[in-house]
Formats: structure tokens, sequence, C-alpha cells
């Protein structure tokens, strides 16, 4: 028997050597199995032992307790042993010590059982430790890489929020510690990549890797499945319609280049842009591709008649000026909730700056037509300071902006679409308008079922391309629409604007 044992042993294994045990072991380190507690408790039960792993400062990561000699521990934990083997009391016990990652950092594995360590047990614990230190090596590599994804992440969000209030020179400042020179200019342009939630993660990851760290990739803290990048240069927006060509379940919208304060308002013609892009077969739309209302009025009738309309925020400091219209029109654009999470404040902030703002204007936000001409003045605002020519024009009144001829043929041009369907969306649109937006009220005044008002107003928006349902640009230049052609009355704006005071006893709505 002995002799035929020889015969069939393989002339490379060792004495002693079991190929089942390594099997075995190599199985533990497959995805699906390489847990440390899994591998802690194989080793306890192939070797009949009760097995201990803990860090330096004892604090246990698997196995069971097991009382030690402290300093024969401490001695292995600090590099001045890496092994050791101790026998009495009816017990033999090994110490092992387990490199972690980062200097003067390891762990202690402890094997004791009451049989002798043979060589088979003791080539089965020191390839243990070695599996074992492989994996408390992955494992804490792969959370310090996690942990700096988040922060990482987390940065970004916070660069593009000061960018949002239109303080440009604390994101500047951010920035430069980890991206040097990203927004060391003076414009740039935003795009919303969508796609699905569960999806999000890797599509923020694929843009990074395509525009190279020359673009601002956050993902949106209001919408799950958005990514918003701002960017500086050209480059990156061609890698960035690439990369949604390769990708058949992408949405791409972007704005057109804006300076660095005005990154909220590019964010809004992403936003509007991208409610185009589902309807178009390339699933990619530019805000410059569209006709838009502020285009066709006269812009020096218009940059006045905001400057009168805007003037009651003229006495506030700049800091809180800049806050209360940066958060009005992103609260104008988006829920209250939403433009919460853009901005990285609570949403009772939100609605409060909205209301000090409205009183200061002494009107009312629950009117739609009141949201979109107010959204008018929002944006055409930010870009007074940079009218070169530095004119000033006599005062406009809102109704000289909207009977303009250019802008009537653009409003009966748009609106006529709807004519074509035997439903009336044109009727039940201008309802619920006038109703401000609640399906509700406009079923009650056109007679129907608020899901009729619903389905009327979704079925308007593939004919028009704008996106109604859910608020924002698309839905206060259809409402400008309708005030152009004088389907809607014109909204109560005071000719002279902040007769109200500032006495924090507001009565104001609360908004979406």
């Amino acid at each position: 028997m002995a002799g035929q044992d020889d015969r069939n042993r393989h002339p490379d294994e060792p004495d002693g050597f079991d190929p089942t045990w390594a099997q075995e072991l190599l199985d533990l380190l497959r995805p699906t199995g390489s847990d440390i507690r899994r591998i802690v408790d194989w080793l306890a039960g192939t070797l009949d032992a009760a097995v201990a792993l803990r860090d330096g400062t004892g604090t246990a990561l698997a196995g069971v307790p097991m009382a030690l000699d402290e300093q024969l521990a401490a001695d292995i934990l600090g590099g001045r042993l890496a092994s050791a083997a101790w026998e009495g009391e009816g017990r033999f016990l090994r110490l092992i010590r387990v490199e972690l990652p980062g200097p003067g950092t390891a762990a202690l594995l402890a094997v004791s059982r009451t049989a002798p360590f043979d060589r088979r047990a003791a080539d089965v614990v020191t390839r243990t430790a070695t599996v074992l230190e492989l994996l408390l090596r992955a494992q804490r590599t792969a959370a310090t890489g996690d942990r700096l994804a988040r922060a990482t992440a987390d940065l970004r969000l916070a660069i593009l929020q000061l960018l949002m209030v239109e303080d440009t020179v604390a994101a500047r400042r951010v920035a430069a510690g980890l991206w040097p020179g990203l927004l060391d200019t003076d414009t740039a342009c935003v795009y919303v990549v969508e796609s699905s939630p569960e999806d999000r993660d890797r599509l923020a990851e694929d843009c990074v890797a395509a525009t190279h760290d020359q673009a601002l990739v956050v993902r949106c803290p209001a919408m799950d499945g958005h990514v918003i990048v701002v960017v500086p240069g050209d480059g990156a927006a061609a890698a960035l319609r690439a990369l949604c060509d390769r990708r058949p379940d992408a949405f791409l919208g972007g704005s057109t280049r804006q300076s660095l304060a005005r990154t909220a308002t590019a964010y809004g013609q992403a936003v509007s842009a991208l409610a185009v892009a589902r309807f178009r077969p390339d699933m990619t739309a530019v805000y410059a591709e569209r006709t838009h209302p502020e285009l066709l009025m006269d812009p020096e009738a218009l940059r006045a008649w905001t400057t009168r309309l805007l003037r009651p925020l003229d006495t506030l400091p700049h800091h809180t000026r800049a806050e209360l219209l940066a958060t009005t029109r992103l609260g104008l654009e988006f829920t209250a909730v939403n433009a919460a999470k853009v901005l990285g404040v609570s949403r009772n902030t939100v609605r409060a700056r909205m209301e000090r703002v409205e009183n200061l204007l002494g009107t009312d936000f629950s009117d739609l037509t009141v949201r979109a001409t107010v959204h008018l003045a929002l944006n055409t605002q930010v870009g007074i300071a940079e009218d070169p020519t530095g004119r000033t024009t006599a005062p406009a009144r809102l109704s000289d902006l909207l009977t303009g001829p250019a802008l009537g043929a653009w409003a009966r041009d748009l609106l006529v679409r709807l004519d074509a369907d035997a439903r009336d969306l044109r009727r039940t649109l201008r309802t619920w308008i006038a109703a401000g937006g609640n399906a509700e009220r406009a079923a009650q005044l056109l007679g129907v079922h608020a899901q009729t008002v619903r389905e009327h107003v979704r079925s308007a928006e593939p004919v028009l391309e704008h996106q109604l349902l859910a608020g924002g640009s698309d839905l206060y230049e259809v409402v400008l629409a309708h005030l152009a052609t004088g389907e809607l009355d014109h909204p109560d704006l005071p000719e002279r604007p902040g007769k109200a005071q500032e006495t924090g006893d507001w009565d104001s709505p609360v908004h979406r």
C-alpha cells in the first residue's frame, strides 16, 4: 500500500499536500464568495479549530472571541514578530500578522486547536493568511476609492451650487484644487444628459471619461435620471454628443453659451432643450435651435421694462440680491423641492426667498401669467450688465413688448398647431393656464373631468414641442404666446412695483 501511494503521488507535490483544501480556498476567492467571515469560518471548519481575526485596536473582524497573550499579540502587530506558535493547557495556537494597506497597519489571525499543527495544518493557516491579506487590502482600497469618489462628487456639486447663485469667484477657488484651469473662462454651456435612474451612475462616469476632466460633471440632486455637465470649451461638447450617439437610451439637452454668472439660466435652457430632445429622432436638442419669444421683442424696450420691474431689488446688498434672483429664477423653473436640492438649501428657504421677491415686486406668483412675465424679466436681467452699448431707453410697458408684430406672428404660428385636433386642445390649454395650471379648477370651468384636462394638456405637448405639465420655460413660452395673441389677459403687474413693504408678515401662496 505504501508503495502504491508513492507511485500515485504527483512528482511535484510536497509531502502532505492535499489539493482539496487549496481548491476550496480558491473557490472562496470568487466574487460571490470572497467574504472575510466566510473564509475565517472555512478555516475553522477545515482545521477543526477556533479562529479569530482582529485589527490592531483589538476590534474583531471575524471569527470567535479568543483570549490571547496581549504582549505577544502586540509584538506581532507592531512588526517585531511575523508569527508565533504557543502550546499549553491542551491547546496549540498559531498567531500570524496580516498586513493591511497603510504604513504600520496590520491585523492578527489567531488559530487555536486541540491537535498539533502538522505540515498540512500549518500550510492551510499560512495560505489562508495570505488570502485574507489580499482581500482586506482590496476591500480597504475599494472603500478608500468609494470615499474619494463620493467626496469628489460632493465637491463637483458644491461648485455647481456656487455657480447657480452667481458666486463665480468662490466656484473658481474650490475648483482650482482638483481641476486647475477648469473654470478659467468667462463663458460656458450647460448640458443635461438623461437616462434611466438605474443607469445614471454609469452615465456620469462615462461623461467624466468622455470629457477628460475638461467639464464639470454633476449627478443632478433633483432629478434621478439627470447628469448636469458644465462645459467651458467646445471639445467636451462634441465628446458628449458622441457619447449620446453611442447610447440609444440617452437624451441630451444643451444651452446657448452663457457667462458663468448665468449658469442657472443656462441650466434652465438645457432642461428646456431636453424636453424638445424627447420629441427629436436624434434625441438631442440645443436651446438656440428653437425661436424663443424674448428674441422677437425689441431688445432695448425689453431691457428698460426689466430694469423698471426689478428695480425694488436694487436696494438690496449685492450678495442678497444675487441670491434672491438666482433662487427665484430656479424656483420659477422647477418645483421648490427640486430647486432646493439643486441649490443645497431647504425648500422652506426657497419659498421664503421667493416670497420676499414677491413682496418686493408687489405681485402674486400663483398666477401663471405673472410667473411667465417675471421669468422673462429674470432671464433678461442677467444679460443687462453685458449690454455693450450702455444706452438708456424710455421706460416700456409690458403691453408694448407683447404686441409687437414679430412676436404676434410667432405666437399665432405656434398655437394654430392645436386647431387640427377635434378635441379643442386650444380651449382646454387656455383655460388650464388661466386656472393657474390646476386641472381640477380648469375642469370645473370646462364642465369635464380633471383627467380629461390633463390628457388634453399632455396631448398638446408633442404638437407644440413644449413640455407643459412639468412647468418651467416651456410652459412660460406658451403662456407668453397666449398673451401675445390676446387669448389671455395681461398680468396685473404694478406700474410702480415695490409698494409693498418688507414687514416680514407676508401673505403669499405656497409655491410648488
